[in-house]
């Protein structure tokens, strides 16, 4: 998988106000909309315990190649994939490592990131050019009912174009975003004061405090 800035296709496009008019429309506060959108191979944006993050289905390539264009981000970073129980990271994850897998389970569901070896499963585009995967189990409500009633874990990245900063409401990201995506899920996010924590848990080191 190739992509990031000045890859054919990334070139930003301003809305114009019709546009807008239109894409409004897709502000919704509809978790089944939400869902289905996923189902489909949409992306979308939706609130998490900080911020807005834009998120899909972690298995397909298309959808995950449109979040790396609309953030302007290298797929060789690897992407933060989380879920509401840890079970749903069993394609992701390699599980048979208990005792790196341990400090992460004591720490979930919460905003607790962790890097963990990736299965033999995990696609390229979620991990890029390293062997762990940013996993998380989060506690925020409405991400854990997406992944339950979806059936699938979700891409979680911030909602914002790199080196910019995240985006905390539905408008904000209709505003930087506009047609670029399928549905923005438009409720509060969380009531943290930061993005979550991140890990590695084969050393320890804190790459995110």
């Amino acid at each position: 998988m190739t992509t990031g800035i000045g890859s054919p296709g990334c070139e930003r496009v301003e809305p114009s106000s019709a546009d807008i008019n239109r894409i409004e429309k897709r502000l919704t506060n509809d978790l089944a909309a939400a869902v289905d959108c996923l189902k489909r191979g949409g992306v979308i944006a939706y609130p998490t315990e900080y911020c807005f993050g834009l998120g899909c289905d972690p298995s397909d390539e298309d959808a995950v190649r449109r979040i790396l264009l609309m953030k302007e981000r290298s797929w060789e970073q690897g992407l933060i994939v989380i879920a509401d129980r840890p079970e749903r990271l069993r394609n992701v994850i390699d599980q048979e490592q208990p005792e790196l897998l341990a400090p992460a389970l004591a720490s979930w569901p919460g905003p607790h990131t962790w890097l963990l070896p990736a299965s033999a499963r995990a696609a390229p585009w979620l991990k890029g050019c390293h062997a762990s995967i940013a996993v998380r189990v989060t506690a925020f409500p409405m991400v854990r009912q997406m992944c339950s009633d979806s059936g699938m874990p979700l891409v979680s990245t911030s909602a914002n174009r790199s080196g910019r900063p995240p985006l905390r409401s539905g408008k904000a990201v209709l505003a930087e975003f506009g047609k670029e995506l399928d549905l923005i899920l438009d409720e509060r996010v969380g009531t943290a004061t930061r993005p979550s924590t991140i890990r590695d848990a084969a050393t320890g080191r804190s790459l995110r405090g």
